[in-house]
């Protein structure tokens, strides 16, 4: 992805702020504070934020067309799935409304995610001078020789006036609907995030800049001046870098001018360029650092060899670890990849539940009281390494409760998993064919480095 480009929002970042008196470094120039969360792979927290936790489209469609109808300069929004549905269209037409009253709309969908509406979407958008771009586009089977085909859109962002944002993991889809199998007697579990204050600033910019990379020169310009202004912090972030001592490094904060209460919240990317493994990173740190409990909510779950070590360790040391999983399957090979691991992790004291009222659509998680996570990211090679993806990480005690609630209410209605039901010679023979197919799966995605 892009650099993202302007964030008018964004907190300031001073020396103070992250290095210790004693040590000298150069104030960093004045555009640092507007791009330093992007120039550092790893997370970094701002302060003064609102997070509120949003369960499903039934609570989310209705907050993001209230934030739409009153929208009064522009609005962002980026997502894998753009339905044609009752529900989706709503928003559409909500959409459609803001444009129709002079706010800039600019709406970018996954070519592959969304193509069975494109052309219905497309119609109603161009009616309202809805700015509408496609995250490459498909047009037979011929697109798919084009190379980085594999890797798609699968964030889900929308940004209201740069002062209200809402992250997740939720489609534009209707909750009880789905694409291969129709009509659905119970909604989907998922989960999305409405947010305000500091951390709108760096969703705003990836909404952005995803949609400058899919249009493709309609807002260009911009982005090429904001890429030439950020160049010379980029360097002066490196330098302080080097010289940064801090008992714990891998976390930042990045307060605005008052302080880092009442929420402190972190935007992680995933991108093909410096983004690559934040949210990875961000996980396994906290993961590490757990002292009582590891919840992780996950449909498609088959990690690489750092991720699994940090689970496997958590438990060793005596953290609670439990991993929620699709127990209503809609990809049998994702499900049949995520098995594989099962008799490694119970082994090691990971508890395994699956996941049966409906489908789990859900990508969060809980590490002790202070640590949780929503977003779009599955714990997979497509979200890992390939696909653009998106998470809030929400360091307080409040929101971390509800969330856990949430968890602990999915987790009561499952079915826990026994080391008799994962196999023994059998299940080690599908890991190894998983892993193969893994293997030639992400080299044909083009991803590198070690999983």
């Amino acid at each position: 992805m892009s650099l993202p480009g302007r964030g008018p929002q964004a907190a300031s970042l001073s020396r103070a702020d992250v290095v210790p008196d004693s040590i000298a470094a150069p104030r960093p120039a004045r555009d640092l504070s507007a791009h330093a969360w992007y120039a550092l792979p790893r997370v970094i927290f701002s302060g003064d934020n609102e997070v509120e936790l949003l369960r499903g489209g039934d609570m989310l469609f209705p907050a993001m067309r209230r934030a739409i109808e009153r929208a009064q300069r522009d609005i962002w929004l980026a997502t894998y799935i753009f339905h044609d549905d009752p529900p989706s269209l709503l928003l559409a037409d909500a959409l459609c409304g803001a444009a129709r009253r002079g706010v800039r709309v600019r709406v970018v969908i996954d070519g592959f995610g969304s193509g069975a509406s494109l052309a219905a979407l497309t119609r109603r958008f161009e009616a309202a001078d809805v700015d509408l771009a496609v995250f490459r586009p498909l047009s037979g089977w011929r697109s798919w020789l084009q190379p980085g085909q594999l890797r798609r859109l699968h964030q889900k962002l929308c940004v209201v006036d740069d002062e209200i944002g809402f992250v997740g993991g939720i489609n534009v889809l209707d909750d009880r609907f789905d694409l291969r199998i129709g009509p659905m007697a119970e909604p989907r579990l998922d989960f999305a995030v409405r947010v305000r204050g500091p951390v709108v600033a760096p969703v705003e910019q990836t909404a952005r800049a995803v949609w400058t990379r899919a249009a493709f020169g309609q807002d260009w310009r911009d982005e090429m001046v904001a890429l030439s202004r950020a160049s010379q912090p980029l360097k002066q972030v490196r330098s302080l870098l080097r010289n940064l001592r801090m008992p714990d490094s891998r976390q930042f904060v990045m307060p605005n001018q008052s302080s880092i209460a009442p929420m402190r919240a972190a935007f992680v990317l995933r991108d093909n360029l410096r983004q690559r493994r934040t949210i990875e990173r961000g996980y396994v740190d906290a993961i590490r650092k757990a002292r009582e409990r590891v919840d992780l909510v996950c449909p498609y779950f088959y990690p690489g060899n750092r991720f699994r070590r940090a689970l496997r360790h958590a438990a060793r040391r005596g953290v609670r670890v439990r991993l929620l999983m699709q127990g209503v399957w809609d990809y049998r090979a994702a499900a049949l990849a995520a098995r594989a691991l099962y008799a490694e992790l119970l082994a090691r004291g990971v508890r395994i539940y699956e996941y049966t009222p409906a489908h789990l659509h859900a990508k969060v998680a809980v590490v002790d009281d202070d640590w949780a996570t929503v977003g779009s990211s599955n714990i997979d090679p497509l979200s890992l390494l390939l696909n653009l993806e998106a998470n809030v990480i929400v360091r307080d005690r409040d929101f971390t409760a509800a969330l856990s609630a949430e968890i602990d209410t999915a987790i009561a209605a499952s079915r826990e998993i026994t080391m008799a039901e994962a196999g023994g010679r059998i299940n080690q023979l599908r890991r190894s064919f998983v892993a193969w197919c893994a293997g030639i799966f992400m080299r044909v995605a083009g991803a590198t480095g070690r999983y």
